[in-house]
């Protein structure tokens, strides 16, 4: 789809609709950005310099394998930067199971697809799947991929500045806004007690794998768990019409 057609498919969007999802993308980049200041405080106090922390957020972009990577460097030293580097890029395969899910719906080729593959987070996903319109799915992806973009590494150079001024980042909250975000934007899609079971055995197995597993694990766990749960009844049921 070329940029001529891609705007018009979004200027085709009820006015109303591309409020809600400017909205949404924003309100998500807010919330997921706003933490960035977080992982710019701790990568230098893991012995990272301003302009080390800033390529990560800016090449790595994807806060949980960020957050891995400093957490090791900073209890074992460069010399376990191969270590970092192989837990950061492991739980960066969640995006790549994200890009088969985005492929089709965005439609972009060239230079656009290679941005779009640098914007496939959880964030810019969540928003993506959870509009009913391709064209309003489209939207909400560059919405709120660019605006996370933008605010974690402005956040990120705020944070690495200030350092150990800053002290515990949760202390502000701010460890809790990406998650509010999340939640707010699942909760309208829980409308039958399938969606309903199948959250809540994902944020039970979360949960109980949280304080044993390295952050960004449990979340690929309870996806899997997940759709396991999903895939469950379907098999049921193909079984039983046969």
């Amino acid at each position: 789809m070329s940029t001529t057609q891609e705007q018009d498919a979004v200027s085709a969007l009820d006015s109303g609709v591309r409020r809600q999802v400017w909205r949404q993308g924003l309100s998500v980049g807010v919330a997921t950005g706003a933490y960035g200041i977080s992982f710019g405080a701790l990568a230098v106090a893991a012995g990272l310099n301003v302009w080390q922390a800033q390529a990560l957020s800016a090449l790595m972009f994807t806060g949980g394998s960020q957050f891995a990577f400093v957490g090791i460097v900073g209890s074992g030293g460069l010399a376990a930067a191969p270590a970092a580097i192989a837990a950061s890029s492991m739980l960066g395969i969640r995006n790549g199971l994200y890009a088969l899910e985005l492929t089709q719906l965005l439609g972009v080729h060239r230079l656009r697809r290679a941005a779009a593959a640098h914007l496939t987070i959880d964030e810019s996903t969540a928003v993506a799947v959870s509009q009913q319109d391709e064209r309003a799915s489209r939207l909400g992806f560059w919405v709120t991929g660019l605006s996370v973009f933008v605010l974690w590494n402005l956040m990120t150079l705020v944070g690495a500045l200030i350092g150990n001024a800053l002290g515990d980042p949760k202390q502000w909250g701010l460890d809790a806004a990406a998650c509010a975000a999340f939640t707010a934007l699942l909760w309208p899609r829980l409308k039958s007690r399938d969606a309903v079971a199948i959250a809540i055995v994902a944020g039970v197995v979360a949960m109980v794998l949280s304080p044993a597993l390295p952050a960004g694990l449990p979340v690929i766990v309870a996806a899997a768990a997940a759709l396991l749960a999903w895939r469950a009844p379907k098999r049921s049921v193909e079984e039983a019409e046969a």
